[in-house]
């Protein structure tokens, strides 16, 4: 008889302690569901809706142009280009103008290769570009030497820096739509007028047919709108645009932008 009473009450302990952890488990693992768990969650939440873009990303790049130099406002045709899609779309215009006074094409090239720009740059629905007006005008030393040759290596090493340009570019995003600022003549009003204009319509045909390669890379001609009355649209250095003039590029732009 008190041998069963020992195994009753060894039994009766094990049961009593296999309850007890089990009770225990389920303490734990709800604790973490209702507080653990949820926490993950709630930390989550944030990263997932921060991915999400409000609105449209817009990045410019390249020269003084899309920094805006001669514009005493400070906007650009950047600038303006953005008041005026905003208020056709009525959406969020978020800009990332990278624009540096003075860059070449091979200067661009470097910069787009750089961790932050290329981050921007896989964001952007809109890439925008200004580049070449420092690697043919040269200060204006081009076109008082006259070279045909150093024009000639000189829009040659641009069309090959502006392709590896596109083409990284279209590595970090294959959707965005590219617009390249063509060139306008400053000199126009100038001496060699006729020879002047040759030049600088030959590089932008030839920027033109390089853009026409490109997936979604538009060129965006502005020597017209200078062509007539340069002076009233450029800056008192007689080489930048004033406020009128990079309104009349923002405009041309903004005409070819689609939504």
């Amino acid at each position: 008889m008190r041998k069963y009473s020992v195994q009753m009450t060894l039994i009766f302990s094990v049961l009593s302690f296999l309850l007890m952890m089990f009770g225990l488990g389920w303490t734990i693992q709800n604790q973490f569901f209702s507080n653990g768990a949820a926490e993950v969650i709630e930390k989550a939440k944030p990263e997932k809706e921060a991915s999400k873009k409000d609105g449209k990303v817009v990045v410019a790049l390249g020269d003084s142009l899309t920094r805006g130099t001669g514009d005493d406002s400070g906007k650009g045709y950047i600038g303006y280009l953005v008041d005026e899609l905003e208020e056709k779309s009525k959406e969020k215009i978020t800009l990332h103008n990278f624009g540096v006074k003075g860059y070449r094409s091979n200067q661009l090239l470097n910069q787009v290769k750089q961790s932050e720009i290329q981050r921007q740059i896989k964001n952007a629905d809109y890439i925008l570009i200004t580049i070449g007006g420092n690697d043919l005008f040269q200060s204006g030393q081009a076109f008082v030497d006259m070279d045909e040759k150093k024009i000639t290596q000189a829009r040659e090493s641009y069309l090959k820096n502006l392709q590896a340009v596109l083409v990284e570019l279209r590595s970090l995003n294959d959707h965005a739509a590219i617009f390249h600022i063509g060139l306008y003549n400053p000199f126009i009003d100038l001496n060699d007028s006729e020879q002047t204009t040759k030049i600088v319509r030959d590089w932008n045909y030839e920027t033109n047919k390089l853009l026409d390669q490109q997936k979604q890379a538009i060129y965006v001609p502005t020597f017209d709108l200078f062509q007539l009355s340069v002076n009233d649209y450029l800056y008192t250095d007689k080489f930048h645009p004033n406020a009128e003039g990079y309104r009349l590029i923002a405009e041309r732009v903004a005409s070819l932008i689609t939504w």
